[in-house]
């Protein structure tokens, strides 16, 4: 007779184990190939992205962090470890933020060392070094809130980047009789940031702020106590947005995986988590918009800037929007801005380069529930052949994602970083890089003619009309513009005016360019220039000290003299969002001040300088510096100011600072 044969509960587990597992691939790979049209590539990018989101979000049951422990010590510990080499030491590095590695490994210092490895072998090694922070948050404890406080879900609420129409107008107590009365508050300080790009949302008495180590804090905004915490799989790159959908309120935001999350803001629970990307080198730096229960992405791309590395294969990435269901975070639709890439040619130094690619969409896109469509605008090409949907405001349905029409204001601009360097990868009749990066704003004129307003990196306004697929109505130019602006990250709009930011940094390069940065007010019915508000240095500055301008900055790793440069900062305009309140604007300048004007005259009314040492509120000390991207949030009687942005040379911070009107809310 037979002996039955013995199967172990452990190995049948482990195949009933993998039998899902690549069921699940199956489906996933089946759905990415119905979404990019059959494309394999495409599809395969995608899942490959999804299983990486799963296994950084399950990082605690995966040996991710043993994996890039060997790494490092295969790779780099030689130097790290050896207190000869005068290299960082480990624990040094663990000092800073995942994101902060990665472009170190990328673009920085140690990409030369690094050029041999994989994004995924690079992004575990960073994982292993940034993955325990606890040492950076011994102070949480003493920073919480009382037990007896509570957390009010009541309006005032402030949840969306740019407001209705993306008009960044915010209903508050400020106005120009009270505004010289704010004082500070309180401050909260960010361990292991120097950069405060998030934006923050309120609802009721919480205010939620996302940061680039990762966390989402929620804190009580009158006193900056913290209420919770929660820790993502990357930094939190968007802006947070509040979704509300009948009765149901969620916290919307992008980390730099571009990966989207829905968060309950009583819990900070992640409801649901998806990664949006379209490449491996997918980011998102608009915020989402959300519409009747569906939220849309825009997608960028930093393959603009990995095309300035010797050797790089350019380009593969261009720009999209997604949209999603807010419910469960299902894919409604995609569209891309370029068609899939192809090889187009050889660089001199024989690498293949490939096209169409960039046109990324770097704004918030606007809603117009109206005519049922989205805008957006993009940038420019990064390689051969330019596109139509470059540097172009372009109208999306909101049903289907179609391209209804596209207002193209600079055909031909194709650029990327090596551009800066002279590089194999800089496309020939380089163009100017003058891409759209303020989001789109949507208003009417005195006469209730609808509007379309759109600020380029050139300088130039665009008005368009919505209703004659985007006919260009009038514009404006204020300078010359640069690669970093000109109009950078987005205008207000407000009883019947215009009001524009100009970033305009030096470029001695270009001895026929003359920087005009500054606050403008112009006539939304015509154009016509109503004030402007020159932005002085204010300080002597020896130009021989001025930094690298963009990521040149960062691969250079020459020390920064930040004691001087913060008494007197070489980036001095405005390059961030301005914010409209009342009969007022706010403006934040590169050199850390923030600024209050009236809006009929652009008188300065109030000034707070923001970027010097603070002891902060939650018992850390902090350090403020450039105001860049996102404006300030207004609630009520309060004014929030995130300070900090190092990203192409400016002031380094790690500050979100609360001031108020003497008498609160």
């Amino acid at each position: 007779m037979a002996k039955p044969s013995y199967r172990s509960p452990i190995v049948t587990s482990l195949k009933w184990l993998l039998a899902a597992l690549l069921l699940y691939i199956a489906v996933q790979l089946t759905g990415a190939l119905y979404q990019h049209g059959g494309n394999l590539a495409a599809a395969k990018g995608q899942l490959t992205r999804q299983l990486q989101s799963f296994a950084m979000q399950n990082a605690d049951y995966l040996p991710i962090s043993a994996l890039g422990g060997g790494l490092f010590n295969q790779h780099c510990a030689g130097c790290h470890d050896d207190p000869a080499q005068r290299a960082p030491s480990r624990a040094a590095l663990g000092q800073m933020s995942l994101e902060s590695i990665m472009v170190a490994l990328e673009f920085g210092k140690m990409q030369p060392m690094a050029s041999h490895l994989s994004k995924t072998q690079k992004g575990l090694i960073a994982f292993h070094l940034s993955g325990d922070d606890s040492a950076s948050y011994q102070w949480l404890a003493s920073a919480r809130c009382d037990a007896s406080g509570t957390a009010s879900a009541a309006a005032p609420m402030a949840g969306s980047w740019g407001g209705d129409g993306n008009r960044r107008y915010s209903a508050s107590n400020l106005t120009s009789g009270n505004v010289g009365e704010l004082e500070l508050a309180w401050s909260f300080a960010l361990p292991r940031v120097a950069d405060m790009r998030s934006q923050p949302a309120v609802i009721g008495d919480t205010l939620y702020l996302g940061d680039k180590s990762g966390r989402l804090w929620a804190l009580d905004r009158h006193s900056g106590c913290v209420r919770n915490q929660v820790k993502l799989a990357s930094g939190v790159r968007s802006a947070i947005t509040v979704m509300q959908h009948n009765g149901r309120q969620q916290l919307l935001l992008a980390d730099s995986l571009a990966s989207i999350y829905a968060i309950d803001p009583a819990t900070l629970a992640i409801n649901w988590q998806r990664p949006v990307g379209n490449s491996a080198y997918s980011v998102i730096s608009g915020s989402i918009a959300t519409y009747n229960g569906n939220i849309y992405v825009p997608l960028s791309s930093y393959e603009v800037a990995a095309a300035g590395q010797p050797g790089h294969r350019c380009c593969t990435s261009h720009g999209g929007v997604v949209a999603l269901d807010g419910a469960s975070g299902q894919t409604l639709w995609s569209w891309q801005s370029t068609a899939e890439a192809t090889e187009r040619s050889v660089t001199p130094a024989g690498v293949e380069q490939l096209g169409p690619s960039g046109a990324s969409i770097w704004s918030t896109p606007t809603i117009d529930a109206q005519r049922n469509r989205l805008y957006v605008g993009s940038g420019e090409n990064f390689t051969h052949p330019a596109t139509i949907t470059s540097d172009a405001i372009l109208a999306l349905d909101l049903d289907s994602g179609k391209l209804l029409w596209s207002f193209q204001a600079l055909a031909g601009d194709v650029w990327n970083a090596a551009c800066l360097t002279g590089g194999a990868n800089c496309p020939s009749d380089a163009g100017p890089d003058f891409d759209f990066g303020a989001s789109v704003i949507m208003t009417s004129d005195s006469h209730g003619r609808p509007l379309l307003l759109a600020g380029q990196k050139s300088g130039h306004i665009y008005a368009l009309d919505p209703d004659a697929d985007g006919a260009l109505l009038w514009q404006q130019r204020i300078g010359e513009g640069t690669s970093n602006g000109g109009i950078h990250w987005g205008m207000a709009a407000a009883d019947g005016q215009l009001f524009v930011p100009l970033a305009d940094p030096e470029r001695p390069a270009r001895p026929d360019y003359t920087p005009m940065p500054g606050v403008y007010a112009f006539n939304i019915d015509d154009g016509t220039l109503r004030w402007a508000l020159a932005a002085e240095r204010g300080c002597d500055y020896n130009p021989a000290n001025r930094p690298l301008v963009g990521l040149a900055a960062t691969a250079s790793g020459a020390p920064r003299d930040l004691a001087q440069e913060y008494r007197c900062s070489y980036y001095h305009g405005h390059s961030a969002a301005v914010t409209a309140s009342n009969d007022i604007i706010f403006s934040g300048r590169l050199n850390g001040q923030v600024n209050a004007y009236r809006q009929a005259d652009g008188e300065l009314l109030w000034q707070a300088e923001t970027a010097r040492p603070v002891a902060a509120s939650n018992g850390i000390d902090g350090h403020g510096g450039a105001i860049d991207v996102g404006g300030q949030l207004i609630v009520g009687d309060w004014l929030y100011v995130s300070s900090g942005y190092s990203m192409f040379g400016q002031l380094p911070g790690n500050l979100l600072l609360a001031y108020k009107l003497p008498t609160t809310d």
